[in-house]
């Protein structure tokens, strides 16, 4: 496995970006599982506004940040419904990208630190001066 994971994440990133930013247009424009099911007892037209009887769907509110601007799969402002859900993925996945990137930096695993040495001294630094490549070949060795 190569020690520098940047082709990957960058290639994941590209791929999250192609999905988000053209193929997500795609999707279906049909109600999923649960608005069908919410939808269940009522009749609804071709625009899926409610056009009579009585089901759940009728109480539903708008959220809190109904009007915020990357609400309704889209970017407020902007007039071509496909650029505006395209650009509303690829924000979402750049932000998403930046918050789990920031974590994981801050969370990131830190090796021993390369102070100075707190034994007798042993002379000149040499090969075994370094910890961390003590440490490596002691993993080499089996031996930790």
């Amino acid at each position: 496995m190569s020690k520098r994971p940047w082709p990957f994440v960058l290639g994941g990133l590209l791929v999250a970006l192609l999905l988000a930013g053209v193929v997500s247009n795609y999707a279906s424009a049909h109600p999923d599982g649960l608005d069908s099911s919410l939808l269940k007892g009522c009749t609804v037209n071709a625009d899926d506004e409610i056009t009579g009887g009585s089901c759940p769907a009728q109480q539903a509110k708008d959220h809190e940040l109904a009007d915020s601007p990357l609400a309704d799969y889209g970017v407020r402002g902007v007039g071509n419904d496909f650029l505006s859900t395209g650009l509303s993925g690829v924000l979402g996945v750049l932000l998403t990208f930046a918050l789990g990137g920031g974590l994981f930096w801050l969370a990131r695993r830190r090796g021993p630190s390369t102070g100075p040495a707190t034994g007798p001294a042993t002379g000149p630094a040499g090969p075994g001066s370094d910890p961390t490549a003590d440490e490596r070949a002691a993993r080499a060795a089996g031996t930790r």
